[in-house]
């Protein structure tokens, strides 16, 4: 199959058009005329998933490898290193990050994750809720299979939640919630939050994103004529 058929494909499910103007999302490496034999699909490309995907395949990733502009390409950095050895195998990359959020991923953790009912506005999904704030966060402990999270405690009650995976401080002022969802949560953000009466409970960028790969999946699978492998990427991160 073609690359450009299954762009045109992911461009139905969920359109190109509708990231932010910052964002990369789109064709990230790869000749749309190229022959595809296989899909991935992971949250971002690291060395394990290129190593065990076939070539003359595509990976699709929530993250774009190209952020910003590339002035050489040796493999002492991230991104070109990895492009070294996706070009060994003919491995193409198509990243569907801010335009996937807004049409799937938020409303898909939301409601498949976390099993809560509510609505999604752009980037922000939206639930009520009836709980102390410390069952609630239990609660997302749970939900998510994780033995610690951290936390900003505004209030002993959780009325109304916001969430955005990844990392979505940067939508503060937009939230209309006592409780705020997300990852990345950095010190001064978690002060302002908390002066503002909004509880945080920051649900990490990988934990809160590695759904991405089976959203994208349900959306695929059965509905085009190509093999789709559900792969991941790891999370850089550990506790000890």
């Amino acid at each position: 199959m073609k690359l450009r058929t299954i762009y045109d494909y992911l461009d139905e499910i969920s359109p190109f058009n509708l990231q932010e103007e910052w964002d990369n999302s789109g064709v990230n490496v790869g000749d749309f005329e190229s022959d595809i034999k296989k899909i991935y699909i992971s949250l971002d490309l690291d060395e394990k998933v290129i190593n065990d995907a076939e070539e003359n395949s595509l990976i699709i990733t929530h993250h774009p490898l190209i952020f910003k502009g590339i002035k050489r390409v040796i493999p002492d950095r991230f991104s070109t290193k990895l492009l070294f050895s996706m070009m060994k195998k003919n491995i193409s990359n198509i990243a569907m990050h801010t335009n996937f959020d807004k049409t799937h991923l938020n409303e898909y953790f939301a409601k498949k994750v976390l099993e809560l009912d509510g609505e999604v506005e752009d980037f922000i999904f939206y639930a009520d809720v009836d709980m102390e704030f410390e069952e609630f966060v239990n609660y997302i402990k749970r939900k998510m299979n994780l033995d610690y999270l951290r936390v900003v405690k505004a209030e002993d009650k959780v009325k109304k939640v916001a969430i955005t995976t990844g990392a979505g401080m940067s939508l503060l002022d937009f939230v209309k919630a006592d409780c705020f969802l997300t990852g990345d949560i950095k010190y001064h953000e978690a002060m302002d939050a908390k002066i503002r009466g909004v509880s945080l409970i920051d649900i990490t960028h990988y934990h809160s994103e590695k759904y991405f790969v089976d959203a994208l999946y349900d959306a695929l699978n059965n509905k085009i004529d190509i093999e789709v492998v559900k792969t991941n990427s790891d999370d850089p991160f550990n506790l000890i």
